[in-house]
């Protein structure tokens, strides 16, 4: 008997899970708003540095600038790549943690269903004890009042 407690510990083991998973939502979010952050500064750059005008200009000079505007475009097409990347990872960490959640729940509930049960048999083990004493007491007081007579 005693199902629920033979529970208890897959029940341990799969909070301790979920609560993995969630620090791991938790650090996938982190990295997203962090590569999120870096692209909006790498855009407000190549931005900023597109817009500035340069006066008397050599050739090379130019060439350089365009190298140099073509490198941030590629850095920053880069950092919408990571962006993309750690977005998809926390949206599939949101996945985990809610199949957690959910495996969690399901053990919960078998162990509620086990404790009712439990319950249920205990209280008619206590009503079959309350029942086997009151008649007991009646027997006995029936033996007495026989020898009383």
């Amino acid at each position: 008997m005693m199902q629920s407690r033979r529970i208890d510990p897959l029940l341990r083991r799969a909070q301790e899970h979920e609560d993995n998973v969630a620090r791991e939502l938790a650090e996938r979010q982190k990295t997203l708003s962090m590569h999120e952050s870096r692209l909006d500064e790498l855009r407000r750059y190549a931005d900023e540095y597109a817009q500035t005008q340069m006066a008397a200009v050599s050739t090379a000079q130019l060439a350089n600038r365009r190298a140099f505007l073509e490198r941030l475009e590629t850095a920053v097409t880069q950092q919408a790549r990571n962006v993309d990347a750690s977005r998809a990872n926390l949206e599939l960490e949101r996945g985990r943690l809610l199949l957690a959640s959910r495996d969690k729940q399901v053990l919960e509930q078998l162990a509620a269903s086990y404790r009712a049960q439990e319950r249920v048999v205990e209280d008619r083990r206590g009503q079959r004890e309350m029942d086997d004493l009151g008649a007991r007491i009646a027997r006995k007081r029936a033996a007495e009042e026989g020898e009383n007579a």
